[in-house]
């Protein structure tokens, strides 16, 4: 697929790596999704539908497809997959395919206190290197936040109900292990997407210091949207 590029603004502008389209569990289509993150100042918007095993390539296409409408604009509407509760010893394959198929964005469901998650998908997922942020990552331990930081996977500070019960401690641990952190919205409708001023907010909740706000909100973000152009 052709890349797309995002003009640049003075001013920060939000990018949220972590929302869903009715292709899977959302409530409208993508379409409507990065409408509305562009009227509500985002540079940038991953739509990532659900993907177990199953062929990523149908879904990847209907949504660069969807995407194409903002080439040449100042809006980047990034195309990518959350896989989900996948064995955690098929998540490297399952995340190659989706690279081959088209991902620009992959990100790996993590193990969330409110759901039922395989034990050990953390782990897969940060040892794989081919993810670019790990979901609502729960009880993360210390060992996995340090492989975060070497394999240079965003570990999400989430704004969805249930799945924020344990931002404290996912900031905690990237913090103690120099990971890197982002927010992301896992916005199911137009109605869950988050502006800026609100996920600087739930940083600053989160436990994130002042002084790493930069560094959540903008240059994570920045790195992660240089690596999805090259896909």
């Amino acid at each position: 697929m052709p890349a797309r590029t995002a003009a640049r603004s003075g001013a920060p502008q939000r990018v949220d790596f972590h929302a869903h389209s009715f292709l899977t569990d959302g409530t409208t289509s993508a379409t409507e999704m990065w409408t509305e993150a562009e009227a509500l100042a985002h540079r940038a918007l991953a739509l990532t539908d659900h993907l177990s095993l199953d062929d990523p390539k149908p879904l990847l296409d209907r949504l660069h497809r969807e995407a194409s409408a903002w080439d040449g604009t100042g809006f980047l509407p990034l195309v990518g997959v959350e896989l989900t509760k996948v064995p955690p010893r098929r998540i490297a394959d399952a995340a190659r395919a989706a690279r081959r198929a088209g991902a620009e964005i992959v990100i790996v469901h993590g193990e969330t206190i409110v759901e039922h998650v395989p034990a050990g998908t953390n782990h897969a997922a940060l040892e794989s290197g081919l993810v670019d942020v790990l979901a609502h990552p729960g009880l993360l331990e210390p060992k996995d936040a340090e492989l975060a930081r070497a394999n240079a996977v965003a570990l999400e500070i989430s704004a969805r109900r249930g799945h924020a019960l344990c931002n404290g401690r996912v900031v905690r641990r990237a913090l103690e292990a120099g990971a890197e952190l982002v927010v992301d919205s896992d916005a199911h409708g137009v109605g869950e997407l988050v502006p800026l001023e609100m996920a600087r907010r739930i940083a600053l909740g989160a436990g994130v210091p002042e002084s790493e706000l930069a560094r959540v909100l903008r240059e994570t973000p920045e790195r992660i949207l240089r690596r999805a152009r090259q896909h």
